[in-house]
């Protein structure tokens, strides 16, 4: 007889211990008796953006959330830049936003010499400026720009990220990898943001085709840098593009690749990964990939002229999906819909359009914003600016005529409880808190507990008499959330 662990409720039966391990990121915990197990939240934040915490949804469901369009950002309208212009990443350290990305005039062959990589910096996220860094003479000029060229390959996919390991030197404080299949991953590191050198003769890593964008930070809750790269699925360039990690303690040796996991999903050609911590959860990662669709043409021939759209670029179409991980080699694909749809007009059904900048970045006190290379292979080529609340992903959302959640049974840290959650007028969220065998604990019953009215990114829930949860805290809980036309985005302890 296989051994099976008990994680709660679920559907009244046991899971195979193998699988309750995949539900399990790798900084949770999982302890208990009699068969009994449990997560410890502690007082980190989580999101609903997958069934982590969810055990049972009544007349409620898990939805994905469309982001509003704010507007174009940024014109590649140098002459350096243009229409090819494209892996692109956003980082925001304190109050300065930097924006890095790929200039490119003329389609030609992966790693040409034409590349170069272009820097704009901006105080607010929204509006850009292109400052004139002088490194390299650039179309006869060194008012540019351009902070790295005349290195192929490194310009054709240059991917930047602040590094937050403790204890980092000054010199190293920005770290980036770059190259293609015939050359390695090379790894470089800087200062500044703005002048970088190469850590190494040699690449860093060098099994993988790396003919996109891919991506390394360093993860607090695995305690290593991280790598998401492109493979493909068959053997070469065959089958459809898809992501593999590899991992290091240090940055400079990697471990072998494991290519990806992604459930029991339809294969989908991803393109970029974009794969980074969530900047108000960093043990979850977000994956906002380009969804790449070869052959599936929406322009004719004819429209295509109208537009100026390069002859190679509009017999394939793209979008923008959502993909979660928890650590390990296992992407979430709740959600298999598309979380960015091209927008009106035929110039956004071009082919390697709608790909996302690496980052999701918070541009006020309830906004984050999503940055997306639009227009791709056209004159009007572009980095686009779309927004989402706080934390507003996905949610939990009941319907009018109400809904139930209960989570899984959870330790957690901390003596209030708050929630990030939307009602209407008409609507509410109420939360009474059991335990492990799903009793209401005393003061904490539903009747006790207050309504939720509003729109708020951080609100404290209570129940009458005001009981402190502090007397919960080392025992095994779980939450019922009842509610009325609402949405919960996240909740967390303090």
């Amino acid at each position: 007889m296989k051994e099976k662990f008990t994680i709660g409720k679920i559907t009244g039966q046991s899971l195979p211990l193998f699988l309750l391990l995949t539900m399990i990121p790798v900084h949770a915990q999982i302890s208990g008796s009699s068969g009994q197990a449990f997560m410890n939240i502690g007082s980190r934040l989580e999101l609903f953006v997958d069934h982590f915490l969810i055990e049972e949804l009544k007349g409620a469901e898990l939805i994905l959330h469309e982001p509003k369009d704010a507007g174009t950002v940024l014109l590649f309208d140098n002459s350096w830049e243009g229409p090819f212009c494209g892996y692109s990443t956003i980082i925001k350290e304190r109050s300065r936003y930097r924006l890095y990305y790929r200039g490119l005039p003329q389609a030609g062959k992966d790693g040409s010499t034409v590349e170069t990589t272009c820097y704009a910096e901006s105080e607010d996220g929204i509006n850009w400026e292109k400052p004139d860094i002088g490194i390299y003479e650039i179309s006869g000029t060194f008012n540019n720009n351009v902070i790295l060229a005349n290195d192929a390959p490194f310009s054709h996919n240059f991917s930047p990220f602040l590094d937050t390991r403790p204890g980092i030197p000054a010199e190293a404080k920005y770290k980036a990898v770059a190259g293609t299949g015939s050359s390695g991953l090379a790894g470089f590191v800087s200062a500044d943001g703005i002048h970088w050198k190469k850590v190494s003769d040699e690449p860093l890593i060098t099994k993988g085709a790396f003919d996109s964008q891919n991506v390394v930070f360093w993860s607090q809750s695995e305690d290593m840098y991280l790598c998401y790269f492109r493979t493909w699925s068959g053997n070469g360039y065959k089958g459809f593009r898809t992501v593999s990690r590899t991992t290091s303690k240090d940055f400079i040796h990697w471990s072998d690749p494991v290519q990806m996991d992604f459930g029991e999903t339809p294969h989908e050609h991803l393109y970029t990964n974009q794969t980074h911590p969530y900047f108000r959860a960093p043990h979850i990662y977000i994956a906002t990939a380009a969804r790449f669709m070869p052959d599936r043409q929406v322009l004719t021939d004819e429209q295509a002229r109208e537009l100026n759209v390069n002859p190679k670029y509009f017999h394939d179409c793209s979008d923008a999906v959502l993909m979660t991980s928890r650590g390990g080699n296992k992407y979430d694909r709740t959600f298999m819909e598309g979380f960015l749809r091209p927008g009106i007009g035929l110039q956004n059904w071009v082919s390697r359009s709608n790909y996302p900048v690496l980052n999701v970045v918070q541009t006020g006190p309830a906004e984050m914003s999503l940055y997306v290379n639009q227009n791709y292979a056209q004159p009007t080529s572009h980095i686009h600016r779309y927004t989402l609340r706080i934390d507003g992903f996905t949610s939990v959302r009941a319907p009018y005529k109400g809904g139930e959640m209960i989570t899984r049974p959870f330790r957690f840290s901390g003596d209030t409880l708050l929630l990030n959650f939307a009602t209407s007028a008409a609507g509410f969220i109420k939360v009474e808190i059991q335990d492990q065998q799903g009793a209401a604990v005393a003061g904490f019953e539903l009747e006790n507990a207050a309504e939720l009215i509003g729109n708020e990114i951080e609100k404290k829930v209570t129940w009458k008499g005001n009981p402190g949860l502090e007397q919960l805290q080392d025992k095994t809980v779980r939450l019922r959330f009842v509610m009325k036309d609402a949405d919960l985005y996240s909740l967390r302890f303090k």
